[in-house]
């Protein structure tokens, strides 16, 4: 069994950016040398999330149509109150997607769908310089 752990550095412009990091996650695995295993993909920061999708562009409107609706960001929430950065949506947003996502792989290739890219949303409201953990755990 072997671990190894990179990262990948991304800029964002905030507001539901949507970025597809799936050729940089495999490049890492790629990289690696491990044939068999999982990776694991880790947002950090705690106003962004990752997840898969079909990136394209009427899901790329969907996907943060969707947040908007359900996690409104013109109200005030008890977050800016605190801290008066007016991100509190932001923090919500990316807790209800989660921060991190593991997908397995295979003679060193994501065993994703055809039509499935892990992708990195950036939910707060400012842009950002980013960094995502991958931990590849496999042989």
């Amino acid at each position: 069994m072997k671990v190894i752990t990179d990262k990948i550095e991304i800029n964002t412009r905030g507001n539901a950016d949507i970025i597809d990091i799936t050729t940089k996650v495999q490049d890492i695995v790629t990289r690696s040398g491990i044939k068999e295993g999982n990776v694991l993909v880790f947002a950090v920061g705690s106003t962004a999330g990752i997840t898969t999708i079909e990136y394209e562009p009427g899901l790329l409107k969907d996907l943060p149509e969707l947040f908007e609706k359900l996690i409104p960001s013109n109200r005030s929430y008890h977050h800016d109150k605190t801290w008066g950065d007016g991100n509190g949506y932001s923090h919500l947003r990316a807790s209800m997607l989660g921060a991190s996502l593991q997908i397995p792989f295979s003679k060193g290739h994501l065993l994703l769908g055809t039509w499935q890219q892990i992708v990195y949303i950036d939910f707060d409201n400012r842009a950002r310089q980013r960094k995502i953990i991958v931990q590849i755990i496999g042989e």
